[in-house]
C-alpha cells in the first residue's frame, strides 16, 4: 500500500513537472501482462488497474 501511494504522488508531481509523462505510461499499456503462468493469467486485469493509476494521477 506505502509503494503505490508513492509511486501515485510521484506520478502525478512528474507529470506536473514533465507534462506527457502519463500519456507515454498509457501509451505503453500494451506491453504490460500478468506475470502468472496458467489458468489465473489475465493480463487485462494488470492493464485495468495500470489504467486507473494512470487516470487518477491525470487528477
Amino acid at each position: 500500500m506505502a509503494v503505490e501511494h508513492l509511486l501515485f504522488w510521484t506520478m502525478r508531481y512528474v507529470e506536473q513537472q514533465h507534462p506527457g509523462l502519463l500519456d507515454s505510461l498509457e501509451a505503453s499499456l500494451d506491453k504490460l501482462g500478468d506475470p502468472t503462468h496458467g489458468g489465473d493469467k489475465n493480463d487485462d486485469a494488470v492493464r485495468h488497474i495500470a489504467a486507473k493509476m494512470i487516470a487518477g494521477a491525470r487528477g
